[in-house]
């Protein structure tokens, strides 16, 4: 294998996948300990059961003491596929109960018994639902980015410490030995006084484009939009149909991502995970960056430049425009991205690893350590701080290329600098349809 190749992999996925992204069924090998029913301390429900739910679903439900137990799904059919799934795994690892449905997550956050909530709803939703989870008692896993807006942001970091939740975000890059090798090579001076950072996600979204057609009999559009305004008509890429007879999975991710009314394109989508990455290495979580600048105000490349001068700017590295993070440093140069690490020099490598297989997302270590944080009540590796700064980032990207000009920003006080309009704070937040609210 080329060295601009070697790939330092994950930890080694326990078992195999248990609910393949296509919809085949794998049991892993289970031992003794496994079967046993008994405790199965950590209750869990899911929020929002789409194609990421499934995935995340792959892992959680093989952790030893984890019992699924509840799902809700605004949309009919994929609450009936989430409860064939778990059903097929408890009947496999010898557990009689089987899980319970629901169409309101209120409905859901009423129970008692349920330790922790898994939230893969799309982002829009994510602050009403976390903070909701919150004040019901639930930890929370939270997938990313963390919220559609920093005063969500904001607020739901204030709720998590209020309430003294375990709060962890699915930015399951920072469980991966690629990403820990290359940050640890950054923050421990390898490279010397890094001057700029390349990390490259993509374009941010676009005007909402698609056609409207029917909404489909057993899909609840109006909970689906939630807080969103109810002039936003359905479109299925919104929420991609799936079958059970035969079974047939989500084709494409939900489109709602790529567009301004109810997404952040790539700039949340991918931001979040390698902006965040970029942070982390820059020893920039709980910070963030002084200055934004968009697509087109003298450059083709989103930029953002930090107090101690170094700039990060989306901009690939490579022709191939690989989703990753390059840090140059005074002496040397790393890429990092999924599967791939290369280096300016060879000590900068480390020793190969096993290879992980399945998807991306199911990678259990992360998902354990959120249930190793539930039991011990400690933060998990990315606590909401983190996953606030992060996604903060990602919106000052989206709120400079909307207003199209460089915006000032003081990380500690989360204010705009010099936003004597006010325009870039009015976008800090939205004006939420009647029936709903932040908090």
């Amino acid at each position: 294998m080329k060295e601009s190749e070697k790939t330092i992999s994950r930890r080694k996925f326990l078992g195999s996948s248990v609910l393949g992204m296509a919809g085949l069924f794998v049991l892993p090998r289970l031992g003794p300990s496994f079967l046993n029913q008994e405790n199965r301390d950590i209750k869990l429900g899911f929020i929002g059961l789409g194609q990421q739910a499934m995935s995340l679903l792959n892992g959680f439900i093989q952790i030893s003491g984890v019992e699924v137990v509840a799902g809700c799904d605004v949309y009919g059919i994929k609450r009936k596929r989430f409860e064939k799934r778990v059903l097929a795994f408890n009947t496999k690892a010898g557990i009689t109960s089987k899980p319970v449905l629901y169409e309101k997550y209120q409905d859901l956050l009423k129970r008692k018994d349920i330790t922790a909530v898994v939230i893969a709803v799309p982002d829009h939703n994510h602050a009403i639902v976390a903070i909701a989870a919150c004040k019901a008692s639930k930890d929370v896993y939270l997938e990313k980015p963390m919220t559609f807006t920093i005063n969500e942001g904001k607020e739901l970091r204030k709720i998590v410490r209020q309430k003294k939740r375990v709060f962890a975000l699915g930015s399951q890059q920072r469980s991966d030995s690629n990403f820990q090798h290359a940050v640890n090579l950054v923050q421990t001076g390898a490279l010397g006084r890094i001057s700029k950072v390349n990390a490259y996600v993509g374009a941010p979204p676009k005007r909402y484009d698609l056609p409207e057609e029917p909404i489909p009999a057993d899909l609840n559009w109006d909970l689906w939009l939630g807080p969103l305004p109810a002039t936003i008509h359905f479109n299925n890429q919104l929420d991609p149909p799936i079958s059970l007879d035969p079974e047939v999975n989500e084709k494409f991710w939900g489109a709602w991502r790529w567009y301004t009314e109810m997404g952040g394109g790539f700039t949340t989508d991918w931001g979040a995970h390698m902006f965040d990455i970029a942070q982390w290495g820059l020893g920039m979580d709980g910070n963030g960056p002084v200055e934004a600048s968009p697509i087109g105000d003298g450059s083709e490349f989103m930029s953002f430049k930090y107090a101690n001068g170094v700039v990060m700017t989306s901009e690939p590295w490579d022709e191939k425009k690989t989703k990753g993070v390059k840090f140059w440093g005074e002496k040397g140069w790393i890429e990092v991205a999924r599967g791939y690490f290369n280096a300016s020099d060879q000590k900068f490598f480390a020793d190969k690893k096993e290879t992980v297989e399945g998807p991306y997302e199911t990678k259990v270590p992360h998902q354990a350590n959120f249930i190793d944080s539930v039991r011990s009540r400690k933060d998990p590796v990315v606590p909401v701080e983190i996953g606030h700064s992060s996604a903060t980032v990602c919106n000052l990207g989206n709120i400079a290329c909307t207003l199209k000009r460089t915006v000032k920003w003081n990380p500690a006080s989360e204010i705009f600098v010099d936003d004597s309009d006010g325009a870039a704070t009015r976008l800090m937040q939205y004006t939420y349809r009647k029936g709903w609210k932040l908090g």
